[in-house]
């Protein structure tokens, strides 16, 4: 890599942080991570998080509403909108293979501020994801304590969703991943490794005891005819159909779209990776296998469950809360359904634990930037890992989990990841242009007609996403640019530094 220094392209908020000084960064004593994943590691992580609550539920939800047996070409059109990104994340990954993923990435390409709002939307996305998952389950672990060991909850510690006051299990998770991810990396991927493979061999179980049970007829129609969708009007309709008129519909060729805006939320992870470069002992070689290599495991895998379940069971009959799980009592399989119900709980653990990763990786690395205080970008002198980020978070969404009901919010989570991907996507492109010198370990194929696609891609299911998410998006975004303008200005390391100067 080259290692002249670049003069700066602009001053004030758009001023940008050369890739080299990144690097240089994570080579400091009190703020350096410890390198110890590789392509492995990496590539379980990704799977850890990906297949989680989409596959175990949006299955249902998609086929019964929107598109019927064809929810297996969802999932594709899903997953090549994840994989455009991909292949963006991946070249920018091997080359800045610093903490921060899409944060940082934004930081050396578009300027201080882009990157300052982007890292401030991965804070909420990881954040109410995390929380979301948490209580998704210690739904499912309440129900499996009841249902095998006869043994109930109290109401009051059950959480909103079931009518309590505060949910003790999803609050007593999170502090317990939170500790598993201070003692190190290492510890975090054995045990992200063991869930995995449960959860794979649950998905496995589906596919392959499912295929017995397949009937043909269930395929038919395999496109159901168009529907109109009924979206409420408002700002509980599609940001699409608020501007232009456009009303999507369910079921139909377009209804095959209308059901991946729905099950993106089933990829939802994938970029989390890109967060764990500066702990991989070789970034340029294992991030990019690691990316797309989880990411294509769990398209096969979903694309497989989806022609399976939907053979099995008539979509108008599916179950829209537990449609792996349903399906198999349907055919008088109770057995098949519990250990898919138990794979469902394990396999939740990871993927609480892998998101709440990313979010302490991403407020580190801001943290180190000195837009948030620097205090909290000091590593263990032990484990080497941002223990004091870790600590602080962990027990915010522990409580965030505990207290509150996030369905309303929840689709924050999937617009706050498109966001992330129209940015990366134009950040590999002005990369490209203002920085060609760079050495670049992969590098994003067809540029820049690919990452002009996924930008399209991305924005495309933004738009049919409710226009009552895109306001309160835009609510935080305004005020993440406030808390920019009060303290991360003044106190980022650039800043002072000098306007003009690069340090």
């Amino acid at each position: 890599m080259s290692t002249q220094q670049q003069p700066p392209r602009s001053a004030g908020a758009f001023r940008t942080k050369t890739v080299e000084q990144s690097i240089r960064d994570t080579e400091e004593p009190e703020h350096a991570l410890k390198k110890s994943l590789s392509a492995w590691d990496l590539t379980v992580f990704g799977v850890g998080v990906i297949i989680g609550t989409g596959i175990f539920v949006l299955t249902g939800i998609a086929a019964k509403e929107n598109a019927g047996p064809a929810t297996s070409l969802s999932f594709v059109a899903a997953g090549v909108v994840c994989a455009l990104a991909a292949l963006c994340y991946a070249e920018f990954a091997s080359t800045v293979p610093v903490a921060g993923s899409a944060y940082t990435f934004s930081y050396a390409s578009i300027g201080e501020l882009p990157a300052w709002i982007i890292g401030w939307d991965l804070v909420l996305e990881f954040a109410l994801g995390t929380a979301v998952v948490a209580v998704g389950w210690s739904g499912y672990a309440r129900a499996l304590l009841e249902t095998n060991l006869g043994w109930q909850m109290p109401a009051a510690l059950s959480g909103p969703d079931a009518g309590g006051h505060f949910d003790l299990l999803a609050f007593l998770l999170i502090l317990a991943l939170t500790a598993v991810l201070v003692i190190g990396m290492k510890l975090s991927a054995r045990i992200t490794a063991i869930v995995v493979a449960v959860k794979v061999t649950v998905v496995l179980l589906v596919i392959v005891a499912g295929a017995f049970f397949i009937k043909a007829d269930n395929y038919v129609p395999f496109i159901p005819p168009a529907q109109p969708q009924e979206t409420g009007g408002g700002l509980a309709a599609p940001l699409v159909q608020v501007l232009f008129g456009y009303e999507p519909t369910n079921f139909g060729v377009m209804g095959i779209f209308t059901a991946a805006a729905i099950v993106f939320f089933a990829f939802i992870g994938f970029d989390v990776v890109a967060t764990a470069a500066e702990e991989t002992r070789n970034p340029q070689r294992d991030m990019p296998r690691g990316i797309l290599g989880s990411l294509l495991i769990c398209t096969l895998l979903y694309v497989a469950v989806t022609i399976v379940v939907t053979g099995m069971q008539h979509y108008s009959e599916m179950s829209a809360t537990a449609p792996l799980a349903d399906a198999f009592k349907a055919v008088d399989q109770p057995f098949f359904a519990g250990a898919i119900s138990l794979g469902a709980v394990v396999g939740l653990i990871t993927v609480c634990m892998i998101l709440l990763l990313g979010q302490t990786r991403v407020f580190f690395a801001m943290s180190r930037d000195g837009l948030l205080p620097r205090f909290f970008s000091v590593t263990h002198p032990k484990f080497r890992t941002p223990h004091r980020a870790t600590i602080v978070l962990g027990v915010v969404i522990a409580i965030i989990a505990g207290f509150t009901s996030l369905e309303a919010l929840a689709a924050l989570v999937n617009i706050g990841t498109l966001f992330a991907f129209v940015i990366v996507a134009l950040g590999v492109i002005i990369l490209r242009s203002t920085r060609p010198d760079l050495h670049r370990a992969f590098r994003t194929p067809w540029v820049p007609v690919l990452p002009i696609l996924s930008i399209a891609a991305s924005l495309w299911l933004m738009l049919n996403l409710p226009a009552e998410t895109w306001l309160r998006f835009a609510v935080w975004m305004a005020i993440g640019v406030v808390v920019y303008y009060l303290y991360g200005r003044s106190h980022s390391r650039l800043s002072r530094l000098g306007k003009d100067a690069q340090y």
